[in-house]
């Protein structure tokens, strides 16, 4: 026997400073040293481009070297276009998406050696030159140039003279360049980019790395005799939230003796003037301004009530300086706090319905043109999303605009992530992932925050983001909360920071999650913690012994939404409704991250990584948004909407009971109406009518009756009617800036009358008879035959009419058979993938244990005396196991045939041995020919359902023309399209009449019409095979089968959010019950849509 290894000797954890602190800082390049990280830049200041300005955006000359020392001196006497090695890129933009190096993932880990300062010597290094003339016009002006993002260090260079440096890759950089401009000639910028600096190991967001001039770059003119430099405009409330001031701050550059500053707030959009404030100025400085206003339109995010402040600086007579010395703020009227314990706004109570949202496109990657960023937030609004945290860095400038017309709550984030110290820390102590995240953090979060957050040497750069970020945004009503960063454990360098936020903004809050205990954060933030988890850190974390608090409670991330997910949803949301500490959450997050990708043989699909030989790399966790990587919705962002949606309705009694679960809104905006529809093989609209609604505030319920024309339906006591259901529908009165007249905001509905399944159904034919032989057993009836196979117990074949309803599986043989396996998803594979596979569910066998065919109800025809039956049944019991293992389900199958050409198939299943505790689904597999293609069903749709993420489906007929409707294209496939709820399906070739299959439930031992009893089903049907789809990378890699694949199953298992956070309820599991027997049972028959 082998000996065991033996324990390893504890983790020491190295120089935890600068590895260059033996070096002297002179040897250190600028981008290998923490304490460099801007030089001679400009103060940073509010971001506004109303001066008169240049863009320098477009075609540059480019140079790419594999490290610093290959790339071109800028202060060489060259010409850089006609230099050998250099060709053009576009600005903005990344040199990886322009076919300069390659796109690189990964999520946590740093992909170079973790030694901060220093980065790899190999540092692929982009040189940009262009050139430019000054207007003449301008010739007198200071002139600025302006980065609004460079990833990751830059110097820059004008006319070979050096500007400047700077890191800090989502912060801008603005340089007073007037000295070193020629004014008659043309003026070459020359910037040389390293990928790779001290700065990239506080930048590692769950992202690709890419480098680049990817922001605007502008030139930015000032009238030399005075301007604005900066502004910060401020609002306060009293102690009502009623009447206003707003404060003002503005900084102001002048070399004349007297000017006169002036203040004007204007109505949106008449721009009424309603407050103007004129001030003298005599000299350079900082003007405060304190202007009252009565009343204003308060902003919120249900409310994006704006006005327009114009700051003129003129000199004293009017006579304007210049263009610059006018600025135009369009601002709102909100007070931020901390009341009673909970963020609150104008005094009241908000609750986040929040995303994540990284800046992504799918072909330009972090260089997003804006009105991508507009169609983003318009889709968050039209799905009733009301908050966003910029993840992990402040987003393009020109998203807070978008943000403070639309309404929506900001967490603004400083560009801070150092989450690679994790595994630099983690790995070498062997602490395994599956272990309590709580029980992790101990083991390595505080040895990982002495690389840079508790180490002094980093103290400025931390500060610097903090500092870069409040200024630039700091007049955006929608931003209420900064953010220390993300993931970057806790240390004195954030302790810092929050305290220069109160000190630069003290009207807004400060947000960190790293900060478990809310020392310098103003709430306690989460990430991913189960539902009961969280009610218990709401009952628990800083409550005292009177169960008071003083800080809310968020989740910063939730509901990680990965491929086919995220499930779970409603039960965060009742737990945020139900717990007025937790404040609603953020999800994690809005888009998947693919990049679009070409390959020479033609395929085309987004990228993740490994797809660009990116190694080492995260796979497809950058595939986990609420829309696919071209930013169009995806069932885990429609299932959003309707967890998240304002207005919630249950009926009790004869009443409709009509909450609104606005913060701030009444429902006036909302117009209600409604229908009861029955439900048969078409739905027909039985009553409908407008929903009279009375004056409903924000917070507050109502109660309204049901209209009479629908409580008649409620009345009926024939069980042989079918199902009624009543759907309200809330939908906007006038269109907004976000949505047209007529949009859906929520809906309800609810379950009239439990009748009875009225859809397909085929009449008796004639007498059925069979043969036997070895192998075979066919049953023959009017115009059908089945034919089993009685070496494995299957059905093989089902014609109708000469037309085929099931054929032979062509990798069982079977047409129909037991099955519990499904292609995995993504929220699958980190813990039930292997625990599935480890019991073989994704192999299992089936083994002939005994069949018999037998009819019933017959007679003697013929001079033979051949006999005919009304009924025939085939009786097969199969062992259902995988190899290797001693476990498995004894299962009897019993097939009816009847005289009408109905199949019904019932199953029982007995669980034996060593059994796994759940399985992904119990159900059958069927194998029809291509043709049928055209679905038909009665359930719940039209969009797919599982049992922890259904709540966006309506119950309804519905119908897709073609069965590839029905399958969800995953950016990486995965197990998709199940529709619960489901009382008949129809699956028909639409070339032939109509004609085909219908499916339902059945009751074990019954037909489902003989009992009345009628319980819903799941189905889902596709051209792929498991195989196929698990097998698959991309859409791409999808090959269709030569026929039409259909599951009926009794249970399917939820789907949770196991990629990152809680799995699958226990309640939603399809668990294996050794005690107890499983049955289910289906009804097949014969259809045609021209008999309908």
């Amino acid at each position: 026997m082998s000996q065991l290894p033996t324990r390893a000797a504890p983790f020491q954890l190295g120089n935890t400073g600068p590895q260059a602190a033996d070096m002297a800082a002179k040897d250190l390049p600028d981008y290998c040293n923490e304490k460099v990280f801007r030089r001679n830049t400009l103060p940073p200041r509010s971001y506004n481009l109303d001066t008169a300005r240049l863009s320098l955006n477009g075609q540059w000359n480019f140079h790419y070297a594999s490290n610093p020392s290959k790339s071109p001196d800028p202060t060489a006497n060259t010409s850089h276009a006609a230099s050998e090695g250099w060709t053009t890129i576009q600005v903005p933009g990344h040199w990886q998406l322009q076919g300069h190096g390659r796109p690189h993932y990964t999520n946590v880990q740093y992909p170079f050696p973790v030694c901060p300062p220093m980065v790899p010597s190999e540092n692929p290094t982009g040189t940009y030159s262009r050139s430019f003339f000054l207007p003449e016009s301008f010739h007198d002006y200071q002139v600025r140039l302006r980065f609004d993002g460079v990833d990751s260090a830059y110097h820059v260079w004008l006319n070979k003279k050096e500007v400047g440096y700077a890191q800090g890759s989502r912060n801008p950089a603005e340089w007073d360049i007037t000295k070193l401009l020629d004014t008659k000639g043309p003026n070459e910028v020359v910037v040389k980019v390293y990928q790779w600096s001290d700065g990239s190991y506080i930048e590692d967001q769950d992202q690709w790395w890419l480098s680049g001039i990817y922001r605007d770059v502008n030139l930015l003119f000032y009238e030399r005799a005075g301007h604005i430099r900066d502004w910060f405009l401020r609002t306060d409330l009293d102690a009502e939230y009623k009447d206003a001031i707003l404060h003002a701050t503005i900084d102001v550059f002048t070399t004349v003796d007297l000017a006169d500053l002036a203040v004007i707030v204007r109505t949106l959009p008449e721009e009424d003037t309603i407050a103007v404030v004129h001030q003298e100025v005599r000299s350079t400085g900082s003007i405060e301004l304190s202007i009252p206003i009565t009343n204003p339109k308060k902003w919120t995010a249900e409310t994006p009530n704006l006005y327009l402040v114009e700051i003129q600086f003129n000199r004293l007579g009017g006579v304007p300086i210049t263009f610059s010395a006018v600025v135009r703020q369009k601002i709102g009227f909100r007070k931020v706090e901390l009341k009673n314990g909970l963020i609150s706004v104008n005094g009241q109570p908000i609750q986040f319905r929040g995303v994540n949202r990284h800046d992504h496109h799918p072909v330009f990657g972090r260089a997003v043109p804006v009105d991508f960023i507009r169609k983003d937030l318009l889709l968050m609004k039209r799905h009733n999303i009301n908050a966003l945290r910029c993840s992990h860095y402040p987003s393009h400038p020109k998203l807070f605009d978008i943000a403070d017309e639309l309404g929506l709550w900001v967490i603004d984030e400083a560009d801070l992530e150092c989450h690679g110290f994790y595994d630099a820390v983690a790995r070498p102590q062997d602490i395994p992932e599956e272990m309590d995240y709580e029980e992790r953090k101990k083991l390595a979060f505080g040895k990982a925050a002495e690389y840079t957050s508790n180490n002094p040497n980093w103290k400025a750069a931390y500060l610097d983001r903090m500092e870069q970020m409040i200024h630039r945004d700091k007049n955006h009503p929608s931003i209420i909360i900064w953010s220390l960063g993300n993931e970057a454990f806790y240390g004195q360098n954030h302790k810092a920071m929050y305290t220069l936020a109160t000190h630069l903004d003290p009207g807004r809050l400060v947000h960190y999650e790293g900060d478990a205990q809310a020392e310098s954060a103003d709430m306690y933030s989460f990430m991913y913690p189960t539902v009961d988890k969280l009610i218990e850190l709401a009952n628990t974390r800083g409550v005292k012994p009177d169960g008071t608090y003083q800080k809310p409670v968020i989740l910063c991330e939730y509901a990680h939404a990965m491929g086919n997910g995220p499930g779970g949803l409603e039960d965060y949301q009742h737990a945020f409704r139900t717990h007025p500490r937790l404040q609603g959450g953020f999800i994690w997050e809005w888009a998947n991250h693919g990049l679009f990708k070409r390959e020479s043989d033609g395929k085309q699909y987004y990228a993740y990584g490994g797809d660009f030989g990116d190694t080492p790399n995260d796979g497809t966790f950058v595939m986990d948004g609420l829309v696919n990587s071209a930013h169009q919705p995806t069932p885990g962002l429609v299932e959003l909407k309707k967890v998240f949606q304002p207005v919630a309705v249950t009926v009790e009694g004869d009443e409709l009971v009509i909450s609104n679960l606005y913060d701030f809104s009444d429902l006036n905006h909302l117009s209600a109406t409604y229908k009861a529809e029955k439900l048969e093989i078409r739905e027909s609209v039985v009553a409908s009518g407008i929903l009279n609604l009375p004056h409903i505030p924000a917070g507050k319920t109502v109660r309204v009756a049901i209209p009479e024309d629908v409580h008649v339906w409620r009345k009926r006591k024939d069980s042989h009617q079918p199902h009624v259901y009543l759907t309200i529908s809330f939908a906007l009165r006038m269109p907004t800036t976000w949505a047209a007249l007529g949009h859906e905001v929520a809906w309800f509905q609810h379950h009239l009358f439990n009748g009875h399944s009225i859809g397909p159904h085929a009449e008796d034919g004639g007498w059925l008879s069979f043969e036997t032989t070895r192998t075979e057993a066919v049953i023959t009836g009017h115009g059908f035959t089945c034919v089993f196979d009685k070496t494995s117990g299957y059905i093989t074949s089902w014609t109708h009419a000469g037309q085929k309803l099931l054929q032979p599986d062509p990798t069982t043989g079977a047409a129909i058979m037991p099955s519990f396996w499904r292609p995995p998803t993504d929220n699958d594979q980190a813990l039930s993938v292997p625990y599935w596979k480890r019991f073989g569910v994704d192999t299992m066998t089936s083994q002939l244990r005994s069949v018999s065919v037998a009819g019933e109800d017959y007679y003697c025809v013929g001079e033979n005396g051949k006999k005919i039956f009304r009924k025939v049944i085939v009786t097969s019991t199969v062992f259902l196991a995988p190899p290797v293992l001693d476990w498995g389900y004894h299962a009897t199958i019993t097939y009816t045939i009847e005289m009408s050409g109905n199949l019904s198939i019932a199953v029982t299943l007995k669980a034996t041995g060593y059994a796994p505790e759940h399985v992904p689904r119990i159900g059958l597999n069927l194998c029809l020919p291509r043709q049928l293609d055209k679905v038909k069903w009665h359930g719940l749709g039209p969009g797919e359902s599982y049992p922890d993420k259904r709540s966006a489906q309506r119950v309804g007929i519905w119908t897709a023309e073609s069965v590839s409707e029905l399958h969800t294209p995953y950016d990486v496939p995965q197990e998709n399209g199940n529709r619960m709820g489901t009382r008949w399906v129809t699956i028909v070739n639409p070339y032939s009449g109509g004609s085909g299959l219908f499916a339902e439930p059945g009751i074990y031992g019954h037909g489902n019409r003989e009992s009345g009893l009628d319980v819903p089903c799941n189905f889902a049907v596709s051209r792929y095979s498991t195989k196929t789809i698990q097998d698959a990378k991309h859409p791409c890699d999808l090959v269709e089968e030569n026929a039409t694949l259909l599951r009926l199953d009794h249970k399917v298992a939820g789907v949770g959010t196991a990629a990152c956070g809680p799995g699958v309820r226990e309640d939603l599991l399809v668990k294996v019950d050794r005690e107890k027997e499983v049955k289910f049972a289906f009804n097949l028959g014969p259809w045609s849509e021209v008999d309908a």
